[in-house]
């Protein structure tokens, strides 16, 4: 039996990368914010995953065509064709929600993404939520209806329909994580190209048939696709290579950041104004996303025989079989792996969604 004690240093650099998706899409609300009173809300959705697509495209090309990851295939249709579904109905809400509600707000409540994704993980795929975890998210709830309330005064208060609008743009995206979480282990240039040019497609033709106007400003749609490859296409992009080895819902606590560098531009670009109960919902938030970062999960547990194809190197544990000659840069192909059992700290890898 062999004990690792300690994460191993391709779950530090998901962690990094999870942070840094985090960061890109934290640009998000407070810029998209700016781009609304030019370009409507359909429109906006369509030109972000286009720009993301697009840019993802060209660097897709000049890139060579990465051979070391696994490519997407047939069989994993299903779970594409959720994905654009779902990634043209949740930013459509969030911009909706945007034109009735600060963009601080809006940043702030993308907290509740992380429990959205992390209940539907455990619900259908049965992805282990420790009662750190449970903690962490019944307190991000909490202060999630906290932001979604508007005091007027002491004994005044209204519910926020734009806040309720960016509640369910997170439930939207919660459930596309965990469709992207079955994708985890393809391409994620692949995936962010279908993703980018799937759903931007799909809301160019919607808002074409609509009455909505076309966005008169050249430069408005390039700043709004610009910001798409940047807040949607490397973002995301970042997020799936993270995902492949910390599981849907660990990705999203630490894609967690992103929320309070959205509040942060926000009120630095924006110059929003925060409420008293803002400021109370985002140190509960703050200590919630803190609880999510810090859980661990260590047991013995039991590999059953599993054959797939992903990008890998022969570093780590779970990937002994050999080449002739050795290869030990990363690469991708049809490999199995055996009946193995030891104990270390893990997460709901794509080698580790083994029942609890």
């Amino acid at each position: 039996m062999n004990h690792l004690n300690t994460p191993n240093q391709s779950s530090h650099a998901a962690m990094a990368l999870a942070l840094f998706a985090a960061l890109l899409f934290g640009l998000n609300a407070p810029l998209s914010k700016l781009l609304l009173p030019i370009i409507t809300p359909l429109y906006m959705v369509a030109f972000l995953y286009l720009g993301a697509g697009i840019g993802m495209l060209l660097l897709y090309v000049l890139s060579n065509k990465d051979k070391t990851e696994a490519a997407l295939s047939r069989h994993d249709l299903p779970w594409v064709v959720t994905m654009v579904v779902l990634d043209v109905i949740a930013p459509f809400l969030l911009m909706l929600g945007l034109t009735l509600t600060t963009a601080a707000n809006a940043a702030l409540l993308f907290n509740f993404e992380m429990v959205a994704t992390a209940v539907i993980a455990l619900v259908f795929f049965h992805e282990a939520v420790g009662k750190r975890m449970w903690l962490s998210l019944g307190i991000i709830t909490l202060a999630s209806i906290f932001v979604c309330v508007d005091f007027a005064d002491a004994a005044t208060w209204q519910i926020s329909p734009g806040s309720l609008l960016v509640l369910a743009a997170c439930a939207c995206w919660g459930l596309e994580n965990n469709c992207t979480r079955n994708l985890s282990a393809k391409s994620p240039m692949e995936i962010v190209i279908v993703k980018g040019l799937g759903s931007g497609t799909t809301a160019l033709a919607i808002a074409l048939l609509s009455t909505t106007p076309f966005p008169q400003s050249a430069l408005a749609i390039v700043a709004t696709a610009l910001l798409g490859f940047i807040a949607y296409g490397l973002s995301i992009f970042f997020y799936v290579k993270a995902q492949r080895h910390l599981g849907a819902a660990r990705t999203s606590a630490y894609y967690a950041a992103a929320p309070f560098m959205g509040v942060l531009l926000s009120l630095l670009i924006l110059k929003d104004v925060p409420s008293w109960t803002f400021a109370a919902a985002a140190a509960i938030m703050l200590c919630g996303v803190w609880l999510a970062i810090q859980e661990n999960h260590a047991h013995h547990h039991r590999h059953q025989p599993l054959t797939h194809d992903h990008a890998h190197a022969h570093e780590d544990q779970h990937h002994l079989h050999r080449h002739n000659p050795p290869v030990t840069a990363s690469h991708s192909h049809e490999h199995t792996h055996e009946t193995c059992n030891h104990e270390h700290q893990h997460t709901p890898d794509i080698h580790h969604r083994h029942h609890h």
